[in-house]
């Protein structure tokens, strides 16, 4: 055969080129309009003509009296309140949830809660997390809901913003299960283990979180003019999904981080992150209520 033929071309094939190319790009053109026309006909069949997607919005504050950091957390004293009474307050404020309640497996704590007006859920001992205790809780509920927030009771500051800017993610996200928020990590805070760092996509959808600082740079040292990511905790799920998770076997990288959210990235599945301008108020040690408490007597916060 002549290597020249091969590299010459006659204006037969390249018509025939110019063709075939046309018949791809309108291949190409042909899916992508197809499957906007799916998604547009499957967000209709699951909304209906006038549903707004994922609008029952039912929050759930995890409480736990057990605890290997801080026995007896939701109890403590915040200038006076129990700090679970604290975050329910707060919670209280947000917009965009229909309903609040206390998940608990602790006669003590619920007793509490009841006693400052808000509904309990008993949930069991067993659960490993909050996530699972916001799914046990969710079955016991009258009422069904399509997003259902973990909201932390140890945020005894949580923005009721936050609480909204997280909801409204998710029903924005339809292709994501779970949203969440992080705030601006401060340079002291780089190689606490307390305090989870998280890295994003461009689009705004995680892609990992850890206990160590994260993204690492090879000098071994935080790099002050890097925007490192605090994960804030607070958390809200698609109902669906959450009904999915208990089933979810634990994952590697869930079990050596210890943080619920890595077995959500681990099976495939997307969580959407929003940034917001917060300090991170979270109590995880009896030290941080001293700090708390000293923040609110300077916002004059009562």
């Amino acid at each position: 055969m002549n290597p020249k033929s091969i590299c010459s071309s006659s204006s037969s094939s390249s018509s025939s080129s110019g063709s075939w190319n046309t018949t791809k790009a309108w291949i190409v053109h042909g899916i992508v309009a197809g499957v906007a026309i799916a998604a547009a006909i499957g967000a209709r069949v699951y909304l209906g003509p006038s549903k707004k997607f994922r609008s029952r919005v039912v929050g759930i504050i995890p409480a736990r009296f057990a605890s290997s950091r801080f026995q007896g957390k939701p109890l403590v004293q915040i200038l006076g309140k129990p700090m679970i009474q604290r975050t329910w307050e707060r919670a209280k404020m947000a917009t965009t949830l229909d309903h609040i309640v206390v998940a608990t497996d602790d006669e003590k704590i619920a007793e509490c809660c009841r006693s400052f007006g808000a509904d309990v859920i008993m949930t069991s001992e067993s659960c490993q997390n909050g996530t699972e205790r916001c799914y046990e809780a969710i079955q016991k509920l009258e009422k069904n809901y399509d997003v259902v927030v973990n909201i932390q009771g140890d945020e005894p500051l949580v923005e009721p913003e936050i609480i909204d800017g997280i909801v409204k993610a998710l029903q924005e996200a339809p292709d994501a299960v779970f949203s969440t928020a992080v705030t601006s990590l401060k340079l002291e805070d780089a190689f606490d283990p307390n305090r989870v760092k998280c890295v994003v996509d461009n689009s705004g959808y995680a892609i990992y979180f850890s206990r160590g600082l994260i993204p690492f740079n090879k000098s071994g040292e935080a790099n002050p003019q890097f925007p490192y990511m605090l994960h804030l905790g607070i958390q809200s799920y698609d109902t669906k999904f959450l009904k999915i998770y208990p089933e979810l076997k634990p994952t590697p990288l869930q079990l050596e981080e210890d943080l619920e959210q890595l077995k959500v990235l681990e099976n495939g599945y997307k969580m959407k992150v929003i940034k917001v301008d917060h300090e991170a108020h979270g109590v995880d040690t009896p030290e941080d209520v001293e700090k708390i408490e000293a923040l609110m007597r300077e916002r004059n916060l009562s």
